[in-house]
């Protein structure tokens, strides 16, 4: 017989029990659908303790960490509440399976998102990995429009490196000029480039240096390092553990060096892809790269580390963005009692292109790439003017994006949105050097695409070349919507047609969206055209691309299935939008 006492207390863990069963048989059901209701809004915020208009996602930015299992559908209710601007996001990484319509990006695949508008973002996350969010219309990633996705594996499924706890880490730029006054300055005449960052930022803080003059008299309350907001993000670890970090770049312009101050790291993962692991004391990360690494807390508990990022590939005048790892129990605010340091060379291409070149895929985890393509497309990466504005091109034509989406013309075979003549497959091979400033800097403005046979393999030759500026070639990270791509080989100087495939690696190359193309040199990427959809391939610097610097890949249109009435609306399918 069960006395008073015991029957409370009996009661008690019955109910627990039932509690937890019915969030068991819950979960089980949203593990299938993820629903996400966001509002997109303008508010005042200080990341870096200077105090400007940002655009936030349920007032956060960066936006919420979406969580997912491979194999979930994600549903995103997306209503835009920015006073007068239109709004489209994309999902980075995540390939749009069936559904080319929610890749996110406007004058791609759908028209923008209106002010006032809600939207519904549907597709299915197919692959666990670590991917991305952001902003795809004007610049508004800069902006804060940014966030992380993590796919886990499927239920009983194991990753092939143990770790004990898994954070996420963003990192980014940061600027104090408004998007709206980059993208004026961009198109002016004269040019006003947009500069370099007054600020970086690790998991959305950063801290700039207030001056007295910034933070007195009628600016009083604009620059405040003692705000709470800019305090430096602290990683809490625990001596002995092993931490996966999966850390993404969402930069405006900068290539970064991260490292953690006497921690050595060990990277797993690149793109949502098994890397064979290696060793690394920096990780050089690109806009639009994920990377896991694993990090042990083996060195002397009784302080904090530093974890630092610096700029690299540009000369950089912009201090180093700091956050704390931190040993528990110390206190996480407690500061490293060592001086952070400020990486590599910023100069050092030959470390860069090295570390580029150690990646190669997992073993037990190798897809291997076909051994020849159908279709070899080479791109000259140049800085030109047209009408005496400066551009980026791609074999002398420079990407304007039309007002009826492409995936919409050409779906409806509306044959006036766009130029239906093809885009070059190369350019003068024989006669361009590479090594200085062109002798005619003049290019044409195009919205052309490359159409590719469905299930086709194309192979794609990125090539690098000096700028305006006479010794000067930038970096450029290049990512494609809708694929993986294999990354065969990287190079230095120009690219040879004959000889330079016979350096690809087609044994276990690794696979990535996104790839960095380093001064004066060349990547080659392999990809298959078996997506139906119509597809971005650009530079990830944000004012590069706002500038021109991108093409579009069309395959399989005929598979695609019926449009949403949601993503119509603007150009030629203008009042064919229904809500």
């Amino acid at each position: 017989m069960i006395g008073p006492v015991e029957s409370k207390g009996y009661f008690v863990r019955l109910l627990a029990l039932f509690h937890l069963t019915c969030l068991i048989n819950f979960s089980s059901v949203e593990a299938r659908t993820r629903h996400h209701k966001w509002e997109v809004k303008y508010e005042y915020r200080s990341p870096d303790c200077y105090k400007k208009l940002i655009i936030t996602i349920n007032g956060r930015s960066p936006g919420p960490t979406i969580f997912a299992r491979q194999g979930d559908t994600v549903v995103v209710e997306l209503k835009n509440n920015l006073w007068t601007e239109n709004v489209a996001l994309h999902w980075h990484g995540i390939r749009q399976l069936g559904t080319p319509w929610s890749d996110g990006t406007e004058g791609v695949t759908q028209c923008p998102i209106l002010p006032g508008e809600t939207f519904i973002y549907k597709f299915v996350v197919d692959r666990a990995g670590t991917y991305l969010y952001h902003g795809h219309y004007g610049m508004q990633r800069a902006a804060g429009l940014y966030g992380s996705i993590i796919v886990s594996l499927p239920e009983g499924v194991s990753e092939p490196f143990s770790y004990d706890y898994d954070h996420n880490i963003i990192l980014n730029d940061w600027y104090h000029a408004s998007t709206n006054e980059q993208a004026a300055g961009l198109s002016a005449i004269p040019f006003v480039f947009v500069g370099e960052p007054q600020s970086l930022l690790i998991n959305g803080r950063g801290k700039y240096n207030c001056s007295p003059s910034t933070a007195s008299g009628s600016a009083a309350g604009v620059c405040n390092t003692t705000n709470p907001e800019c305090s430096p993000y602290s990683l809490t670890v625990v001596p002995g553990k092993t931490y996966r970090l999966r850390i993404g770049s969402l930069t405006s312009l900068s290539a970064l060096s991260f490292e953690i101050e006497g921690h050595d790291m060990t990277v797993v993962e690149a793109d949502g892809n098994y890397v064979e692991p290696f060793a690394i004391r920096n990780l050089y990360i690109y806009s639009g790269e994920t990377y896991s690494v694993l990090v042990k807390a083996d060195q002397d508990s009784s302080r904090n580390y530093w974890a630092t990022i610096n700029v690299v590939a540009r000369k950089p005048a912009t201090p180093t963005g700091l956050a704390i790892f931190n040993y528990y129990p110390n206190h996480a605010r407690k500061q490293p009692p060592t001086v952070p340091t400020t990486g590599p060379l910023w100069n050092d291409t030959t470390s860069r292109l090295t570390q580029s070149l150690a990646f190669k895929a997992r073993q037990g985890f190798i897809n291997t790439p076909p051994v020849t393509s159908d279709r070899v497309i080479v791109l000259l990466n140049t800085q030109n003017k047209i009408d005496g504005h400066f551009k980026w091109s791609l074999n002398n034509l420079s990407l304007i994006l039309p007002q009826t989406p492409y995936l919409i013309a050409l779906k409806e075979n509306l044959t006036d949105a766009f130029v239906q003549d093809p885009p070059p497959d190369g350019y003068d091979f024989a006669n361009y050097d590479i090594r200085s400033v062109a002798k005619n800097v003049n290019a044409a403005s195009s919205n052309r695409i490359y159409r590719l046979r469905f299930n086709s393999t194309v192979d794609v030759i990125l090539q690098n070349a000096n700028s305006m500026t006479v010794n000067n070639s930038e970096t450029h990270p290049w990512h494609l919507h809708g694929h993986d791509f294999w990354v065969l080989g990287y190079g230095t100087g120009k690219y040879n047609l004959s000889c330079d495939w016979r350096k690809y690696n087609v044994v276990n190359p690794v696979m990535k969206n996104t790839a960095p193309l380093h001064p004066y040199g060349w990547t080659a990427l392999r990809f298959r055209a078996n997506n139906p959809g119509v597809w971005a391939f650009h530079c990830h610097v944000e004012s590069h691309f706002y500038m021109g610097m991108g093409v579009v890949f069309e395959e399989g249109i005929e598979k695609v299935g019926e449009l949403p009435s949601s993503i119509r609306g603007c150009g030629e399918s203008e009042g064919h939008h229904r809500p």
